[in-house]
C-alpha cells in the first residue's frame, strides 16, 4: 500500500476543510477505496496507486479552484470531482449568468448539467431536461426564458403543464380557470418573481407577454416567436405530448422538464415524456440533458433523500424482474 502527503497551501484552509471538517469529509466520500486523514493543513492518504493519482489531481483542482474563487460549497466538490470538472475552471467570472434579476440577483447556471442544459437551448430549438425535483430545471428553463424575452430574441413566453396532478381534477376546485391553476403554476410564478419586478410581470401576464396556461390550451394553436416551457411533461399522455410538441412554430424555442419519479398518470398509463424521449432520443436538432442527484442545490439532505429513493427504485425493479423469470 503505497503511502502520500499533499500541503492545502496558497488558499484559506478553513475554506478547504470546512466547519468540523464538513467539506473535507465531503471530498473523503467520494474516494472511500482510499484511507484519508488530515493533520494540520496536510492531507494523508493511502491506497491503490491509480486511485492515489485521481484523489491527488483532484485535490490540486479544488485548490486551483479556491485560489480563483476564494470560497467553495459542497455543491461546487460535486461538480469538480465530475469527470468534466476541470472545465469550471476555464470559465470567466460572469460566464454562467443567465440573467440578472430583481435586486441585483445574478441567475446563474451554477451545476454541470445546468450549463449544459443553458449551452443546448442556445444550440437547438427544442430542449428536454429530465431530473429529479431540486436539480433547477424548471428554474434554469425560466431564466432562459426571461433572457430571450429581454434581449427581443422572443416577442412573449409561454408556460404551461398538464392540468390533472395527484388525482385532482381542476374541475372539482373552486374559482375561474387562473384561479383553480395557479396552485400548481407556484414553481413558475417564484422563478419569475426572482427575474421581474412585480408590477412589470403583472402587466406583463395582463397583456398576454408572459401566459400562463394549462396544457389542453395549447391545443389548435401554432407557438411562434415564443419561448415555450412544458413544465412537469411526466404527467402528460403520449397524445399530450404529440398535441404540444407539434404546435411549435418557425421562430420558436421549446424547453420540456419532467422528473420521471413523479409520474401521477393513472398506473396503466405511459408518461407521454418517457416515451417520446425514447422516441426523439436519434433526432437532429433537439437536445436531451439529463440531470441528477449532483444537481441538487436545495439543503444537502435533498440528494441523501433523492439517492434512498433511487435504491429503492432499483431494488423493486430488480425484484420484478425476478419474479417474471421465476413465471416463465
Amino acid at each position: 500500500m503505497v503511502e502520500k502527503k499533499i500541503e492545502i497551501k496558497g488558499v484559506n484552509p478553513a475554506e478547504f476543510f470546512g466547519i468540523n471538517n464538513v467539506k473535507f469529509n465531503h471530498i473523503k466520500s467520494f474516494f472511500p477505496q482510499l484511507k484519508i486523514s488530515s493533520r494540520g493543513n496536510v492531507v494523508n492518504y493511502s491506497g491503490d496507486i491509480a486511485q492515489l493519482g485521481i484523489f491527488e489531481d483532484k485535490v490540486n483542482l479544488i485548490i486551483q479552484y479556491l485560489k480563483k474563487f476564494n470560497s467553495m460549497t459542497e455543491n461546487n466538490i460535486d461538480n469538480l470531482m465530475d469527470k468534466e470538472g476541470k472545465s469550471i475552471l476555464e470559465e470567466k467570472d460572469g460566464d454562467d449568468v443567465i440573467v440578472h434579476g430583481n435586486s441585483g440577483i445574478k441567475v446563474r447556471a451554477r451545476t454541470l448539467n445546468q450549463k449544459k442544459l443553458v449551452k443546448a437551448v442556445y444550440k437547438n430549438d427544442m430542449v428536454f431536461a429530465v431530473g429529479p425535483a431540486g436539480t433547477g430545471k424548471t428554474y434554469t428553463a425560466v431564466a432562459l426564458a426571461v433572457r430571450a424575452l429581454k434581449e427581443k430574441e422572443v416577442k412573449r413566453i409561454i408556460l404551461t403543464r398538464p392540468a390533472v396532478e395527484a388525482g385532482e381534477n381542476l374541475g372539482f376546485l373552486p374559482g375561474d380557470m387562473k384561479e383553480k391553476l395557479d396552485p400548481y403554476m407556484m414553481p413558475l410564478y417564484d422563478a419569475l418573481r426572482d427575474m421581474i419586478p412585480p408590477e412589470k410581470l403583472k402587466d406583463m401576464i395582463e397583456f398576454g407577454v408572459i401566459e400562463i396556461a394549462p396544457l389542453a390550451f395549447m391545443r389548435g394553436r401554432t407557438l411562434d416567436k415564443a419561448f415555450v416551457i412544458l413544465d412537469e411533461a411526466q404527467n402528460a399522455t403520449k397524445m399530450q405530448m404529440k398535441m404540444f410538441l407539434t404546435r411549435m412554430g418557425m421562430s420558436a424555442k421549446f424547453i420540456v422538464t419532467g422528473d420521471m419519479s413523479q409520474v401521477d398518470l393513472p398506473r396503466h398509463q405511459q408518461s407521454g415524456l418517457s416515451y417520446v424521449i425514447d422516441l426523439l432520443k436519434d433526432t437532429d436538432g433537439l437536445e436531451i440533458i439529463r440531470l441528477n442527484q449532483m444537481d441538487v442545490i436545495r439543503h444537502p439532505l435533498v440528494k441523501r433523500i433523492i439517492d434512498a429513493f433511487e435504491k429503492a427504485d432499483d431494488k423493486d425493479k430488480a425484484a420484478k424482474q425476478n419474479e417474471k423469470k421465476d413465471n416463465k
